[in-house]
């Protein structure tokens, strides 16, 4: 006898439209139920496969390949909730907004965050990061100092390090005094291609 974990693995092994139209319904029924605490999809893009989750909040995770999909999901079941489903259409307006950005389109995202995934000061660090306006870089110094500690440098680099909502939230424009790039949970060559992205605007 099938079990629904059986037939959900099996449903994601084609995309037949007979499949995709079921994938759809259980979606929806379980959103219907309240069953659905946390929506997931993959995009493509030029930093390699983001993993994007949402929650009735808001995005609360963008993952870089490098990060481990499953690993991510492992932790966001963990800390957020175990009723994950993977609803592409839940995320379509994040995917477009990236889809924008891009291609040079779009220099701020608009829609809604959950930063339920930061804490204190580094969930302070990371709302003073939109201040960071588009193709410009701050230092570690400088947005310490915007999020009232002037003297943790260090905390920034660790807020930044584990910014739950990379290139949303753009981490990626915070580099060393020296204007070195510094440490990116995409990986240094995902950081560079960002910020010349941005640059060439």
């Amino acid at each position: 006898m099938n079990t629904i974990p059986d037939i959900i693995d099996a449903l994601s092994v084609s995309d037949s439209d007979v499949e995709r139209r079921l994938r759809t319904r259980l979606t929806a029924a379980a959103a219907d139920a309240g069953l659905l605490d946390v929506a997931y999809r993959t995009v493509d893009s030029p930093v390699g496969s983001l993993l994007l989750a949402a929650t009735d909040r808001g995005l609360v995770r963008v993952a870089f390949a490098g990060e481990g999909h499953d690993a991510v999901l492992q932790r966001l079941a963990e800390r957020i909730s175990p009723r994950i489903l993977r609803a592409p259409a839940r995320l379509d307006a994040v995917a477009r907004e990236l889809e924008e950005y891009f291609r040079g389109q779009r220099t701020s995202f608009d829609v809604p965050l959950d930063f339920r995934l930061a804490k204190g000061f580094r969930r302070e660090v990371l709302t003073h990061l939109p201040e960071i306006h588009y193709g410009q870089t701050w230092s570690y110094a400088t947005v310490a100092a915007a999020a009232g500690s002037p003297r943790a440098m260090r905390a920034v680099g660790t807020a930044c390090a584990t910014n739950p909502l990379p290139v949303v939230v753009p981490c990626h424009r915070v580099v060393r005094s020296d204007g070195s790039l510094g440490q990116y949970v995409g990986g240094a060559a995902a950081k560079s291609l960002l910020l010349t992205l941005e640059a060439a605007a």
